[in-house]
């Protein structure tokens, strides 16, 4: 059982028993361990296994772990995980690699792998994903009379914690009324620990529960409609500030005390501008969707801003390549590029927000408020016959603009801008228009929409 679109550009993902199945994690298994020994050129290696709360991840870890094992790689099983705990575990006690099971925001019925090499570097499609579907689909297997052996690991988030908290000085965050939906997923796992260390901070927990299916809600803030409740109850409790995060805990949203949604935009500007105190002078990475609020922090507090492609794995990988302090993405994914390694750092990403809420002498909502310089479209998907034509009708209509073909066509004016790219595995073109007035965002909106139909 083997559909082919499971291979994306990020992770394998896709409905479990329908598009994969348990055979398929073994397959996975035999194909990592082929991928990471021809690139190693040694036979030890040494591999980190973990999984999220989904009902199918148990299973599909062991039989996954059973790959492994029978390909000869050593296995440490970190068992249930978030994401970011998993890189942590892979990068800090320098292991080869690692995979995670995981569907991450996706519903209940699916489920899929993240995948690293040592030190948490990413593969994408382009750098070993679309590899390993030809290993398996060609199914050519060495299986190793040595089996490799599997040794079960703890305390990872006791590291990962000690570790992190380095990052920041906890005396600067005031007393705050906070309140967190995990949504079920793995995020709920760290944030407990983590505010322990912050006694100041009066948390009102939600959903934190691990239940892999969902039952509040699906476990993806990127959707206005997950973030009702804890809006609702921002407002209800009184909070100073909300925190959100997706189903495998590698993302981070945050909401004001008026139970509105802070922009990641301007949360990731907001990064660029705290890290750059850490590290003046540093490169950041942002992915081209428009947000030009963290264009203009990175410059004003003196950084060098580098584009990216939009996509986690895509993103680490031009961070590396740059040696990019920080990087962020408008989806909720924010990186540090750390002695360790390079991956998603929801932890030190709250203790920063936190202190960067307290050294001001007024509510979260009055101090973005400066911020909300411009207007954006939110993410619109339109269904198309064609994204290449789509493309190129776009290039000819807006031909005097600035045009970028880094990630799909992004067209820039001095009053609007906007980036139009293709799904990777639907015929669909995503588009993301941004602009100095509410007005001209929603007439540039509407023309841009109406060339794609």
């Amino acid at each position: 059982m083997l559909n082919q679109e499971i291979f994306k550009a990020y992770d394998i993902r896709g409905v479990y028993n329908v598009d994969f199945d348990d055979e398929f994690a073994y397959k996975l298994g035999l194909a990592y361990a082929k991928l990471l020994k021809k690139e190693n050129y040694k036979e030890d290696l040494t591999i980190v296994v973990a999984r999220d709360m989904r009902v199918s991840s148990p299973y599909l870890k062991n039989f996954l772990i059973r790959g492994l094992i029978d390909s000869g790689v050593n296995v440490i099983d970190i068992n249930l995980a978030s994401t970011p705990t998993f890189y942590f575990a892979v990068a800090n006690y320098g292991y080869d690699g690692g995979i995670m099971v995981s569907a991450s925001h996706n519903p209940k019925e699916y489920n899929g792998f993240k995948m690293t090499r040592a030190k948490a570097g990413p593969i994408s499609g382009d750098s070993g994903i679309y590899t390993l579907r030809d290993f398996i689909l060609e199914d050519d297997f060495e299986i190793s009379e040595t089996k490799g052996k599997i040794e079960l690991k703890k305390d990872c988030l006791v590291d990962q914690i000690k570790y992190e908290l380095d990052f920041s000085d906890l005396s600067k965050i005031k007393k705050m009324k906070i309140v967190i939906d995990t949504a079920n997923g793995m995020g709920s796992q760290y944030l407990q620990e983590l505010f322990k260390h912050l006694p100041s901070c009066e948390v009102i927990e939600m959903n934190y529960e691990l239940d892999g299916t969902f039952p509040a809600h699906e476990a993806d803030p990127l959707k206005e409609e997950n973030m009702k409740d804890l809006q609702a109850k921002v407002l209800e409790v009184g909070a100073d500030l909300g925190i959100s995060t997706d189903g495998d805990g590698d993302r981070i949203f945050f909401v004001d005390d008026t139970g509105k949604t802070i922009n990641q935009s301007i949360i990731r500007g907001l990064l660029a501008k705290v890290f750059l105190q850490d590290k003046p002078g540093s490169k950041v990475c942002y992915d081209i969707r428009p947000g030009k609020i963290t264009y203009d922090l990175i410059i004003e507090n003196g950084g060098i801003p580098i584009v990216t492609r939009v996509g986690h794995s895509l993103i680490k990988e031009q961070a590396l390549e740059e040696n990019a302090y920080f990087a962020g993405e408008s989806s909720g994914h924010f990186f540090l590029n750390m002695d360790i390694g390079c991956f998603e750092v929801p932890m030190i990403v709250t203790l920063k927000m936190l202190i960067e809420f307290s050294q001001v002498n007024m509510k979260v909502s009055e101090y973005i408020k400066q911020y909300q310089k411009y207007f954006h479209s939110g993410e619109i998907n339109r269904i198309v016959d064609s994204k290449e034509k789509v493309f190129q009708v776009l290039k000819e209509k807006y031909s005097n603009a600035k045009i970028s073909e880094l990630d799909g066509v992004t067209v820039e004016y001095d009053n609007f801008w906007f980036n139009v790219r293709g799904s990777n595995t639907e015929p669909k073109i995503r588009l993301n228009l941004e602009a100095i007035s509410k007005e001209i965002m929603e007439e540039k909106r509407d023309e841009v929409l109406k060339l794609i139909k």
